[in-house]
């Protein structure tokens, strides 16, 4: 047991300072000005079945206070709930930028049904507003009023392609505040935003709530077309934007943030299980590397110190404890950020299991024929 204590915190030790310092929360907005001209803007929203958050999402959209010219285009992905009537109805009693909803109808072969309707708004976007940027932003995701100038600012100073913002989720509900900031720190020690954000590395990644786009990128790199497929759309975004050539940005927010609730442990379960199995490709071997990665990373720090402590094996348990101080140590910031009390850090291994077991019912539902399943729809293996 001693060895694999051992491994466990020379792990941590690894991920504390050779994973790009994926636990530091301090990566916003480059630095930016107001450009000498504003260029014009589409907002595209997808929405399918969103009549109970878009009063709370909507709003903050068309009340953007922006300097240039700007549109939203909400596009109903064939919503049975009201969305598309809904959203007409908010636009004509709230006033500020101008809506135009539209419906793509049943998505084509091969698409996805975010990214058909991604597709048929952004088309519709370059006839009525012909956009340098487009803002591509989920229906449960509120910006304050000056987040739209602020991304396009940065996006002009920084000379970006894309620029992305990891929206501040919901955490309400007891089961919300233990995983939605793991959640949030599982994605960063996955993609790093520092890595993410230098030229010339390979690892890209985006968040799919806050996308601003330049238009000129995405028709370079043959978006939306080219990844019609993707489950993860917003991961597969940013690598095509980064491999053709364009520069991409991704941090949190702190003026953007979801609205949708979680209230029951069975709704986080569906948000992480529908897409674990695409993100490893699939694939039976990284699904087995990826338990064991989590195994020993996770879970063999309280294990190892509990099993020493109990069998008289002080050099186990020290190397259990210490690696457990030091995951509870990159965890902090993260629940800072989210405004938990830091006595929570020593559940992170407690939740990592739990997402284990997610990442497994992941793949057993996609064997069943069942993976990707999402308001209504299910997604096999490209």
């Amino acid at each position: 047991m001693e060895w694999i204590g051992a491994g466990s915190l020379l792990a941590w030790v690894w991920l504390l300072l050779g994973q790009g310092f994926f636990w530091r929360t301090d990566v916003r907005l480059p630095a930016r000005r107001d450009p000498e001209r504003w260029p014009s803007v589409a907002v595209v929203v997808p929405a399918r079945d969103e009549a109970a958050v878009l009063p709370d999402s909507l709003p903050s959209l068309l009340g953007q206070k922006y300097p240039g010219r700007a549109e939203v285009v909400l596009v109903d992905d064939g919503s049975t709930d009201g969305t598309g009537a809904l959203a007409r109805e908010l636009a004509a009693a709230r006033g500020g930028l101008p809506l135009t909803v539209t419906s793509p109808g049943e998505p084509g072969p091969g698409w996805t049904g975010k990214l058909w309707a991604l597709r048929h708004g952004m088309a519709l976007a370059r006839e009525r507003v012909e956009p340098e940027y487009l803002l591509l932003t989920d229906a449960d995701i509120a910006h304050e009023p000056d987040s739209l100038r602020e991304l396009v600012a940065a996006a002009r100073s920084a000379e970006l392609d894309l620029v992305s913002q990891m929206a501040r989720l919901r955490v309400v509900t007891r089961w919300e505040r233990l995983i939605v900031p793991a959640f949030v720190y599982f994605f960063v020690q996955l993609y790093p935003f520092r890595w993410v954000n230098r030229p010339g590395t390979r690892t890209a990644a985006a968040a799919g709530g806050c996308v601003l786009l330049r238009r000129e990128a995405a028709e370079r790199a043959g978006i939306p077309e080219t990844i019609r497929h993707a489950v993860i759309d917003d991961v597969t975004l940013a690598r095509a934007v980064k491999r053709s050539g364009g520069r991409i940005w991704l941090g949190l927010a702190d003026r953007v943030a979801s609205v949708r609730p979680y209230p029951r442990p069975a709704d986080l379960w569906r948000m992480v299980s529908r897409s674990a199995y695409a993100q490893l490709r699939h694939q039976p071997l990284l699904l087995l590397g990826t338990v064991l990665g989590l195994a020993l990373v996770y879970l063999v720090p309280p294990v190892a110190l509990v099993a020493g402590a109990a069998g008289g094996d002080p050099a186990t348990a020290a190397l259990g404890g210490a690696a457990w101080a030091v995951m509870c140590g990159t965890y902090l910031p993260m629940l800072r950020h989210y405004g938990q009390p830091w006595w929570t850090a020593p559940l992170l291994p407690f939740t990592a299991l739990l997402y284990l077991l997610m990442t497994v019912d992941s793949a057993v539902q996609h064997h069943r024929g069942r993976g990707a399943a999402w308001k209504g729809r299910t997604y096999p293996k490209p």
